[in-house]
C-alpha cells in the first residue's frame, strides 16, 4: 500500500494545488469559464478556485464582466451562500441586467469605498471566508497589495480578480493569472501572459 494512503492527512497535503511534486504538479481542478477554448488553454482547466486573477484591459468596461459573469451565474447558485463582490466599480452594475444573466441578485454585493481603499476593502472580501469571488478594479497596486491579496485569497479559500490598466503589463505581479483583454465587436481578445504552467497563447471568447 502506497505511505500516502496509509496517512490521510498527508495524502490531502501532497493534493494541495500549490505543491509542485517531481513528476509534475497535484491535479487542479478549476471553475468552468462559459469557453471551451479558454477553458482548454487556462493551467487549471478553468478559472483557478483561489488565488489572485489579473485582467488588464485598454480601459474600464472593455467587456471584463462578460467575461466573469458565467462563473458569477455559477457561484451564486452554489449551494453554499456565499457573495460575489464588486469592491468599487467604476459603473453602477445594473441589477436587471444581472438578472437576465441568470445571477441570483441575492448573493450579489457591492461595496463602496474611495479608490485609495478600494484594495483594502477587497482584501478584507477576500479574508472573511464569505466572499467566493471578489473583483475591484483599481488604478495601482504595489507588489506588497498584491501579495496581501493573494495571501487573503488562500487563507480565504476565495478568488480575488483586478481589473488594471493594460499599462500594468510592464509591472511584477504576485498574481498567479493574468491576462489581457481587449473587445471587438463580437469577441473578446484575451492574450494569455503569464500563469504556472501556462503557454502564452491568444484565445477568441465570443460576445453573448
Amino acid at each position: 500500500m502506497p505511505e500516502a494512503a496509509q496517512h490521510p492527512q498527508l495524502e490531502t497535503l501532497l493534493q494541495h494545488p500549490a505543491l509542485w511534486r517531481g513528476r509534475g504538479a497535484a491535479p487542479r481542478e478549476g471553475f468552468a469559464t462559459g469557453s471551451a477554448a479558454l477553458d482548454a488553454a487556462l493551467p487549471d482547466g478553468g478559472w483557478p478556485r483561489r488565488g489572485l486573477v489579473e485582467i488588464l484591459v485598454p480601459r474600464f468596461g472593455s467587456g471584463e464582466l462578460a467575461l466573469w459573469a458565467p462563473l458569477i451565474r455559477r457561484l451564486t447558485h452554489a449551494e453554499t451562500p456565499r457573495w460575489c463582490t464588486f469592491v468599487a466599480p467604476p459603473f453602477e452594475p445594473f441589477a436587471p441586467a444581472w438578472q437576465q444573466e441568470g445571477a441570483r441578485l441575492d448573493r450579489l454585493l457591492v461595496v463602496q469605498s474611495r479608490p485609495a481603499e478600494s484594495l483594502w476593502a477587497l482584501e478584507q472580501c477576500l479574508l472573511s471566508g464569505v466572499c467566493a469571488l471578489g473583483i475591484a478594479w483599481p488604478q495601482a497596486a504595489g507588489m506588497t497589495e498584491l501579495r496581501r491579496l493573494a495571501l487573503a485569497a488562500e487563507r480565504g479559500a476565495s478568488l480575488g480578480v483586478l481589473i488594471r490598466p493594460a499599462c500594468a503589463a510592464r509591472e511584477h505581479t504576485a498574481a498567479t493569472l493574468r491576462i489581457a483583454l481587449t473587445r471587438t465587436a463580437t469577441h473578446l481578445r484575451l492574450d494569455l501572459l503569464k500563469g504556472r504552467g501556462l503557454a502564452p497563447r491568444v484565445v477568441q471568447v465570443a460576445l453573448p
